[in-house]
């Protein structure tokens, strides 16, 4: 019998309406909610057309899916997803994200069950930060001063660069997922309510410093805003809570004693190109050695406004020296337990992907944001396996 949820939660997580999928397959809208809410099923004509657009077999979508089996009631909160974006989201948008999200929850569960993972540190740093935010009569800048440089010792980030800042944020317990959300957002950050962190990066090509500024803004959102409701905050509250996470990367990225020390060697602070070597060294943009130069003092507001004067006619608003440069660094924490698990024979990969989540490769790099060919290589070492043993035969 087709299963109406698993055809739902396909089309939630990859954001088609019902009218976008009836497009699509050339039939009505009303029949793609018949289909969903059990009242018909589908042609095999239909099913084979929704297996292409969704990656799956056709088998998916006679048995529970995933989601069905071990979704936790209400674990991922829809009003809990923290955007770095310059708009406000739509309901559909965010309902897609939260459907990725439990998804990925699943999968995250699915591929860890059978191994020990140590104490998260950034839960422990997390309820540190709470009882500080919670305790502290200081104004909120130096609060959050003051949980950047906490947060950059807790994870144990070098005191002179930012080289391991994706690998220190994954070792500390987060998991983080590249995917293409779309042009109008960088990336996004959740707190499942089962205490799983996520962040979700922008796979849309940008620079690495760009890239580095969207993951330590999302940081700042787990920390400060946890459990905050975003969906419900108006534009001037949106704009607010940006604006902390964006002070709080700032702060984590260019630690303040290390940061000062380096600018007093500077001799040209309104020019952009005197901090170039500045640039290579911390893997941030100017605009923001520029903005966290002024926020320490260290130029004057008159000396800022011309600095990023000078951003503009240089065109560096848009490209920046060095852009191409730096190497950008990518989150390797799920692949790296993808390998250990194969290897010690904890879970079959293979198995995994096409007998229990009855999907094709295609789906899981979609849902993970990791390349195809990393998952077909236990595809293929399977088959060698096989091959070899029918020639042994």
């Amino acid at each position: 019998m087709f299963i109406g949820e698993n055809l739902a939660n396909l089309r939630i997580m990859h954001g088609y309406s019902r009218k976008q999928l009836s497009e699509m397959l050339n039939i009505t809208e009303q029949a793609v909610w018949q289909y969903e809410n059990g009242y018909t099923s589908p042609k095999m004509q239909i099913v084979n057309e929704l297996k292409q657009i969704f990656n799956v077999k056709n088998k998916y979508f006679y048995t529970k899916d995933m989601l069905s089996k071990y979704t936790q009631t209400n674990n991922i909160n829809i009003m809990n997803i923290a955007y770095r974006s310059k708009v406000l989201n739509t309901i559909s948008k965010t309902q897609a994200e939260a459907k990725h999200i439990e998804y990925l929850d699943i999968f995250v569960n699915d591929i860890t069950s059978n191994i020990s993972i140590p104490t998260l540190k950034i839960i422990k740093l997390r309820d540190n930060v709470i009882d500080y935010l919670n305790h502290t009569k200081e104004d909120r800048l130096t609060k959050i001063e003051h949980v950047a440089h906490l947060a950059r010792n807790v994870l144990e980030l070098s005191e002179e660069n930012n080289d391991d800042l994706i690998f220190s944020i994954e070792k500390s317990g987060v998991f983080v997922f590249e995917k293409a959300i779309g042009e109008e957002i960088d990336a996004y950050s959740l707190w499942t309510l089962k205490n799983r962190p996520f962040i979700i990066l922008g796979n849309i090509k940008k620079s690495a410093v760009r890239r580095n500024f969207d993951i330590a803004h999302e940081l700042g959102h787990l920390l400060l805003h946890y459990h905050l409701e975003f969906a419900n905050l108006d534009r001037k509250e949106h704009k607010i809570i940006e604006n902390e996470a964006n002070v709080f990367a700032g702060a984590f990225l260019l630690p303040q004693d290390k940061f000062i020390r380096d600018i007093k060697n500077l001799k040209h602070l309104t020019n952009p190109d005197s901090y170039l070597d500045l640039k290579k060294k911390w893997k941030t943009s100017l605009q923001v050695l520029g903005y966290r130069a002024a926020q320490l003092g260290m130029i004057n507001s008159k000396d800022h406004r011309n600095f990023y004067a000078s951003l503009h006619r240089k065109g560096y608003l848009e490209n920046e020296p060095f852009d191409k440069l730096i190497p950008m660094q990518k989150p390797m924490k799920i692949k790296t337990i993808i390998d250990l698990v194969s290897k010690k024979g904890i879970v079959n990969i293979s198995e995994m992907i096409e007998d229990e989540w009855k999907v094709n490769i295609a789906f899981f790099h979609y849902m993970t944001g990791i390349d195809s060919s990393f998952f077909s290589k236990y595809i293929k070492k399977i088959d060698t396996k096989v091959l070899q043993l029918s020639k042994s035969i």
